[in-house]
């Protein structure tokens, strides 16, 4: 009888539409708030999934900066290196050792007429995306293996090829070929048989094992100081805007192409925060309108509410009761938002997917605690505005 009553007093006092306008507009601020942090998720998605991830993007060669004040200073001294090994953007580094000897190259084939003087790099195997068991080296191995960029093979194919009237090549008739590598030291020229085992393309130079590098190093005589000019960086988040601003400050350079994604990552966080900081506003307003909508509700049917209360009903129990008139409301504006966000993640997984991009189909955990958040919140806010206005 008690509650009958009651469920008679909210429903004349309350205002259908003003009900239904402050739950669509706390849908809306809840939606819009969600879906800023289910974007944030998906971006953190697409940078750390492997089947995302670009192994161009994640090695970054580093050298200075060349200009008419440091022509005889390319050096990256061994503080500066210890500096980029301990950013946080660091997974680890890499030094690209230099030939110090001069070598040329040239086709054994009449077929294929080709020589040219040639000079050489070595670096660590694990900042080589070609893995070949052969990548190896010693004085009685059969052939001098060797890995080349993919950007010389399409130069041959495009631009040499076509002006000298030679056959183009593909990469599988490239690693059939047998060169002839000739090393020049102050005891001779010296000729090895080299092959090109691999096609690169993270580093854009003539790799060969390390083994080989100090040979001829050893052979030509020539006095290494240990010096490095380049190395390889191999980064976590290759749109990382504190990469930029690191390589300015010291004055070094890398291929900007490979840094094209933090410019792309600004604009993402900025939208971003835009819809965070809008979701949240309208999450604000949204509570004090629904704050509003039940303390006038309440006020609408105060002398009521007084009279059941000399007439024996207990505060509490009316508390109880305001609020399962008014929470589920709230869950449903919660709910619909969240269902809404589901089914746009789950339709921008299949778009994505046609353009070879993936992310989750489910929205994130973050995202379902931040509902779970939202709904306590708000459990919270209408308890304490029946309360206040109950006892007052």
């Amino acid at each position: 009888m008690l509650n009958h009553l009651l469920k008679k007093l909210i429903r004349n006092h309350s205002g259908i539409i003003r009900m239904i306008t402050s739950r669509i507009g706390l849908g809306i601020a809840v939606f819009l708030l969600l879906t800023a942090i289910q974007i944030q998720s998906n971006y953190h998605f697409l940078l750390n999934s492997s089947n995302n991830k670009d192994s161009i993007a994640d090695f970054l060669v580093i050298n200075k900066i060349l200009d008419n004040n440091n022509l005889s200073n390319t050096k990256l001294d061994q503080d500066l290196i210890n500096e980029i090994a301990k950013q946080p953007f660091t997974e680890s580094v890499g030094i690209l050792t230099p030939s110090r000897f001069k070598a040329s190259i040239q086709s054994i084939s009449d077929r294929f007429p080709f020589y040219t003087d040639i000079s050489f790099e070595s670096v660590p195997s694990d900042f080589i995306d070609v893995k070949n068991d052969q990548f190896s080296w010693d004085p009685n191995a059969a052939y001098v293996p060797v890995i080349v960029p993919n950007m010389f093979l399409d130069i041959y194919n495009f631009q040499f090829s076509i002006s000298q009237n030679l056959p183009q090549l593909t990469p599988a008739i490239v690693k059939m070929i047998v060169f002839k590598l000739t090393v020049y030291g102050k005891n001779g020229p010296i000729s090895f048989n080299a092959k090109i085992v691999g096609l690169s393309d993270r580093i854009s130079s003539m790799l060969v094992p390390v083994e080989f590098i100090r040979w001829g190093n050893n052979y030509a005589e020539t006095k290494s100081n240990n010096e490095v000019s380049r190395l390889v960086l191999k980064t976590n988040d290759p749109s990382n805007a504190a990469i930029v601003s690191f390589l300015k400050k010291y004055n070094l350079s890398t291929n900007t192409e490979k840094l094209r994604y933090s410019k792309y990552r600004k604009v993402i966080d900025a939208v971003v925060a835009i819809a965070g900081l809008t979701g949240v506003l309208m999450l604000v307003f949204a509570l004090i309108i629904f704050t509003l909508f039940i303390q006038l509700t309440i006020s609408n049917c105060k002398q009521e509410i007084i009279l059941l209360i000399t007439l024996g009903a207990a505060p509490k129990q009316l508390s109880k009761f305001l609020l399962r008139q008014f929470y589920p409301g709230n869950l449903l504006s919660i709910g619909s938002a969240t269902l809404l966000l589901i089914l746009l993640q789950y339709g921008l997984k299949i778009f994505l997917e046609k353009q070879l991009i993936f992310i989750p189909s489910a929205i994130s955990w973050i995202t379902l605690i931040t509902v779970g958040a939202l709904s306590f919140l708000l459990w919270i806010v209408t308890k304490k505005a029946i309360q206040k206005h109950i006892n007052a």
